[in-house]
């Protein structure tokens, strides 16, 4: 099965679902990565407050950063190439990233 590196912008907690106002949309990816492990998928989820290493590893998200900014957060990368950056996808666009029938 395919690995999905997600590198987000800094959040309070890894997942972003804390805090007295949550964002519906990391609610929703947060349900969407759970259906994705039970697929038998594997997320790798970096958020930039907590793992900095991660992003100075990637060549990827480093030029992206240099050249967007935090505009090019969230980052989806699959088989060393960017497939999403800027917003979250929705569940049938990861379906379709994996290969799982919906």
């Amino acid at each position: 099965m395919k690995k999905l590196d997600v590198y987000e912008p800094a959040m309070c907690c890894s997942t972003g679902v804390c805090g007295p106002s949550v964002d519906p949309k990391l609610v929703q990816f947060a349900q969407d990565v759970r259906w994705l492990e039970a697929q038998g998928a594997t997320v790798n989820r970096y958020n930039l407050a907590q793992s900095l290493q991660a992003f100075a590893d990637s060549s990827l998200i480093r030029a992206a950063l240099e050249k967007e900014g935090n505009k090019a957060l969230p980052a989806f990368v699959m088989n060393d190439a960017i497939l999403l950056k800027g917003r979250y996808p929705s569940r049938d666009e990861l379906a379709q990233w994996f290969g799982i029938g919906m």
